[in-house]
């Protein structure tokens, strides 16, 4: 599999600043989004320890030899990597007073060949678009969807609840976090979107499959996607990252070459 990424983050109609951080390394087929928490300025430092720690060491490990790992070897490095993102958001947390009380939710992604390592922390979300349908492949750690898994709330209501944004498990505010990792096969056509909750909250997943498959190309649908969390009020930062999975284009051999034959 080859695949081709695009990655837009943008403040939203409301927020001053942007707490939210992403990062790609195409060359490692990493992929990182962060969405910050905490006080004036903190949600942005917290979000972009994660997101820079974590594009530099996995894609160093990657670099070195993760291409070939074992899936077990992949899911280690992943953990270990967010632990140590973890642990540094956590002391800058409690070492410096303008600090104190960030943390960050992280979703994220490793493509190797057949394969997608998703893991995340919080309520940053992963979609794979696959045959013309949308699924959300990731589970949020929030007390909402806590609601939802006891049977407390439905998914109707929970479109209207009013505590939408707290989350379970954030990178920080604890000195060791539990990644989330799961494992799915990667066809050919598959578009993944990570996104933070900018967009989730703002725009409804039926409107985002529509988008989707619109098919206007991975910069467009990305532009595409965070105009509309603005026009439907942007009240919160907006991030996305997208990655298209193509198969590799087939070698002729060489009699085929010789020949002339395509």
């Amino acid at each position: 599999m080859i695949f081709e990424y695009y990655s837009q983050t943008d403040p939203g109609l409301i927020r001053e600043n942007n707490e939210d951080s992403v990062a790609l390394d195409p060359a490692n087929q990493v992929v990182v989004l962060a969405d910050g928490m905490g006080g004036y300025n903190a949600g942005e430092v917290a979000s972009a320890m994660a997101t820079g720690f974590i594009h530099d060491e996995l894609g160093r490990w990657m670099t070195e030899g993760g291409h070939e790992a074992h899936v077990r070897e992949l899911k280690r490095a992943m953990e270990i990597c967010v632990d140590n993102a973890n642990r540094s958001i956590f002391n800058a947390a409690n070492s410096n007073p303008l600090y104190a009380g960030m943390g960050t939710t992280l979703v994220m992604g490793v493509f190797q060949g057949g394969r997608a390592m998703i893991g995340h922390v919080g309520d940053s979300r992963c979609y794979r678009l696959r045959g013309g349908v949308l699924q959300q492949i990731t589970r949020d750690h929030s007390l909402l969807q806590e609601q939802i898994d006891a049977g407390l709330i439905s998914v109707e209501q929970a479109q209207f609840a009013t505590h939408k944004n707290l989350v379970t498990r954030a990178l920080g505010v604890e000195d060791t976090v539990l990644l989330e990792v799961n494992e799915f096969r990667v066809e050919d056509g598959d578009i993944y979107l990570f996104c933070s909750d900018g967009l989730s909250d703002m725009v409804p997943d039926e409107r985002i499959a529509a988008i989707l498959l619109e098919d206007a190309g991975l910069e467009a649908t990305g532009r595409h996607l965070v105009d509309c969390a603005n026009g439907n009020g942007g009240r919160d930062n907006i991030s996305v990252i997208l990655a298209q999975a193509r198969a590799k284009p087939v070698k002729r051999g060489l009699l085929s070459r010789m020949l002339g034959q395509p």
